[in-house]
């Protein structure tokens, strides 16, 4: 099973939730809850883009960039997040 306070490993190049309906309501998954874990506790925030939706982190531990996003715009709320590793070239391209 997947703990929730586990911080990315060097390999890992994408977090991607998949929601989980349960009752007919929308809950989070334990992916959803580790992403949630490692935004709060545990990655330093870097800085937010204009429209909000996007936000850099960088890992403490590495020094590597991850941003979240919100990449389904069409659902309610954006969707489920979705933390991706961004090498420091792709910054700029990002408008980050």
């Amino acid at each position: 099973m997947l703990q929730i306070n586990r911080i990315p490993e060097p390999v890992e190049s994408r977090i991607e939730v998949n929601w989980v309906e349960e009752d007919g309501e929308i809950i989070e998954d334990v992916v959803c809850k580790r992403i949630n874990f490692l935004i709060a506790s545990y990655f330093e925030n870097i800085c937010t883009d204009s429209s909000g939706w996007k936000t850099l982190f960088r890992d403490p531990r590495d020094g590597r960039y991850w941003e979240l996003s919100y990449p389904h715009s069409e659902w309610h709320g954006g969707g489920p997040p979705l933390l991706t590793f961004v090498c420091f070239r792709g910054l700029a391209r990002r408008g980050l």
